[in-house]
């Protein structure tokens, strides 16, 4: 597993909202511009950024073109350099397509989840334990609102253990979550 062939998947759909209910969540400024950044830092080949819904893709086109070819692009080009990393799709399957053309096979897909679950790997086990089939590009799928449905993690191959502090309490932002996902697979 190399930081080259790793990319993160962002699902907004199929993902739960606080009553259980299957949905789809809106796009926030804020995971496009820092989950690209840290991307970026260790060293990602891609960000998929996936929504079935047209006005959010719309949206993050809008954003991505500020600052690529917009103001942004001359303002901050650190900013546009990390946001080059952003692949708009329209949900998952797409995502683990565009990976596995870009690499010649499809990807090892491990997804997170802040719900405790049986058989999980934690961050070390997932860095130090071979893929049963070596050189698949990696996928890491997180989801927002109130996390992935149950479809999304059932179809993995793996799922990274939860994010646990020292208190009860379990409500990370997805970006603060790949964060520190990604130090613990990739940072030194």
């Amino acid at each position: 597993m190399t930081p080259e062939r790793t990319a993160v998947a962002l699902l907004h759909h199929p993902v739960l909202n606080q009553q259980g209910r299957r949905v789809a969540t809106a796009v926030t400024n804020l995971d496009v511009h820092d989950i690209a950044r840290a991307c970026r830092t260790f060293g990602l080949d891609a960000f998929y950024l996936a929504t079935p819904i047209a006005a959010q893709q719309r949206l993050v086109e809008r954003i991505l073109g500020h600052w690529s070819t917009g103001w942004g692009a001359s303002h901050n080009p650190d900013r546009s350099e990390a946001l080059a990393l952003v692949r708009l799709v329209p949900d998952l399957d797409a995502a683990k397509g565009d990976l596995a053309t870009r690499h010649g096979s499809a990807p090892r897909v491990v997804v997170t989840s802040a719900r405790p679950a049986e058989r999980t790997v934690d961050a070390a086990q997932l860095r130090s334990d071979p893929d049963p089939e070596p050189g698949r590009p990696l996928l890491l799928v997180f989801g927002t609102g109130s996390g992935l449905a149950d479809e999304v993690l059932e179809a993995a191959d793996a799922r990274l253990a939860p994010l646990e502090g020292p208190t009860p309490y379990n409500h990370l932002s997805v970006r603060s979550a790949v964060s520190i996902y990604l130090d613990r697979l990739f940072g030194r």
